[in-house]
């Protein structure tokens, strides 16, 4: 009778896990999603509307990135864990830590040895907050004993926005110099620090923002609206295209270019009579 190999029972269950198994140990009940900042998720990335502060419009904030970590309280064996799961990476002369991916949700995992964990790539605090919990159930069935409860906690969210119309970066920079600074020579964006909530800004002279530093879906919304009537002082009215070349100026070298053609054959001719003198000579 041949004996079950225990890897593949934990590259099958964790397999499930990522094609959306939602059967969970009793023991990560305890990590709770906070109800202030769950969103349903869409195909694009997870959208918040804003407020803009002047008109009683909504500005959409798309979330591109969330990083947060857990600990999971005990030592790991990373060579047991990537040889026993699938979807893992482990080279421990470039990087000390094993690199662990879900397809379901969608997020990657930077794995060390005492136990901490590092999630990217998720696009929701929801789904966060799930693929932490993923992580913990493979770790638990490869053989560790994980504490129940996660110190999960949110470190970063980046989202983007767009305002809708260029803006005037080097009048922005003189007028809120303590807050903001541009150098085109190095990056072509302004970089704008908020005191509250403390987030970084990264806008472009196309209106384009990237949004940063933030712990809380809430402070994306706050942030955004209190710069919006900023940008809003720096606006382009007048944006100049690239002038054309009138047609009028090309007529007469036009008119011209039979003239020239004719001057350089006289030319021509000249030369060949003062030829024909010089040999008779």
């Amino acid at each position: 009778m041949a004996t079950p190999d225990p890897a593949n029972n934990i590259m099958g269950e964790s397999s499930a896990m990522e094609a959306g198994n939602t059967e969970k140990p009793a023991s990560q009940s305890l990590i709770a999603i906070d109800p202030k900042n769950a969103h349903t998720p869409s195909l694009a990335g997870s959208v918040i509307e804003a407020p803009d502060g002047i008109s009683g419009g909504m500005l959409t904030i798309r979330i591109q990135n969330i990083a947060s970590t857990a600990n999971f309280g005990v030592r790991l064996d990373l060579k047991k864990i990537a040889l026993k799961c699938r979807n893992t990476e482990f080279n421990p002369r470039r990087f000390g830590a094993v690199i662990m991916r879900l397809r379901e949700p969608r997020a990657t995992a930077l794995i060390f040895a005492s136990g901490k964990l590092c999630v990217t790539g998720v696009k929701s605090t929801a789904n966060a907050t799930l693929a932490c919990q993923k992580f913990h159930y493979i770790i638990e069935r490869v053989g560790f004993k994980p504490k129940q409860y996660v110190d999960f906690k949110v470190q970063n969210i980046v989202g983007t926005a767009d305002c809708g119309f260029p803006i005037r970066l080097e009048g922005l920079v003189y007028a809120h110099s303590k807050y903001a600074s541009y150098e085109p020579e190095l990056f072509p964006g302004l970089i704008y620090r908020m005191m509250s909530p403390r987030v970084v800004f990264l806008i472009f002279v196309s209106g384009k923002i990237v949004i940063t530093g933030a712990k809380k879906e809430s402070d994306l919304k706050i942030a955004l609206t209190k710069l919006y009537p900023v940008l809003m002082e720096y606006k382009k009215v007048h944006v100049a295209a690239f002038p054309a070349v009138p047609a009028a100026a090309t007529a007469p070298a036009i008119a011209n270019e039979p003239a020239n053609t004719q001057g350089l054959a006289d030319h021509g001719k000249s030369a060949a009579s003062t030829e024909k003198q010089m040999e008779e000579v």
